[in-house]
């Protein structure tokens, strides 16, 4: 399980000036509100996702759990560990999946994800065995002895979802994973949460984000809409639908997401 409470984060950022109509480095930092007041809980044996249009913090906020990034406000707890105080024992019990996969070219998808499960501890024949055991479950046999350089976004993906994997984690954060994927990618990845989540599969805490809204609808269990770095709703879609007036979740989540400018629009 995984609680995050009024999470903020603020980033510096050089200021620009122009000059000539050009603009150029220079002048006082300034303050950007990447995340501020966002709040969620992603129960075990359920698929959490974070929806939001692009730049609404949703990046940011997985980084933060994931202990990427430190906040400056708030608190995030991961099986009852707080990732501040026990980052290490909370991130063993997390596995990553970034937007960017990371992947090292010149290793084949085996080694790979035999370097990550002894970067976690395991021995070598464990660290072997769990790769075929993922191979099975993710349908990548057949590219366990390719090197990942060339691969596609699709077997790229299955790759560095078994390293995130390799530990058997309770916990799985994933940002943004079906980008670049093809319609059976998308297909298989998704079918491969389901059963993550499911008894079967560990019953996992899986976490995601997205701001494709079809794949959330079809995916996730529970939402959670982010907004301007803010939790403005959360719950199951039909709840949401309820919520909004909508029986459309597209519709409904334009309301969620965009009230403020919504609002002025009708004041204006």
């Amino acid at each position: 399980m995984i609680r995050v409470e009024q999470l903020g984060k603020r980033f510096r950022a050089a200021a620009t000036k122009r000059r000539w109509g050009f603009a150029g480095a220079g002048g006082a930092a300034r303050e950007v509100v990447a995340v501020e007041q966002v709040s969620f809980e992603a129960g075990n044996g359920r698929i959490t996702g974070l929806l939001g249009p692009n730049g609404a913090g949703k990046t940011t906020t997985l980084r933060m759990v994931a202990g990427l990034v430190v906040p400056d406000a708030g608190r995030i707890e991961v099986d009852g560990l707080d990732v501040a105080s026990d980052p290490a024992a909370a991130l063993a019990r997390m596995g990553v999946l970034g937007d960017a996969r990371g992947l090292y070219p010149r290793l084949t998808a085996r080694e790979n994800i035999v370097y990550h499960a002894a970067l976690h501890g395991l021995g070598r024949d464990a660290a072997h065995a769990r790769a075929e055991t993922l191979a099975e479950v993710l349908d990548m046999r057949p590219l366990l002895e390719r090197r990942t350089e060339g691969f596609s976004q699709g077997e790229r993906m299955k790759t560095a979802l078994a390293r995130a994997l390799v530990h058997d984690p309770d916990n799985i954060i994933l940002d943004e994973p079906t980008n670049g994927l093809d319609v059976l990618s998308t297909r298989a990845l998704r079918e491969v949460l389901h059963h993550l989540a499911s008894p079967a599969g560990g019953a996992k805490c899986v976490v995601l984000s997205s701001h494709i809204m079809q794949e959330v609808e079809r995916l996730c269990d529970e939402v959670v809409i982010i907004a301007h770095g803010r939790t403005v709703a959360s719950g199951t879609v039909p709840a949401l639908c309820e919520r909004a007036g909508e029986s459309d979740f597209e519709e409904a989540f334009v309301k969620l997401a965009f009230a403020e400018e919504l609002n002025a629009e009708v004041a204006a």
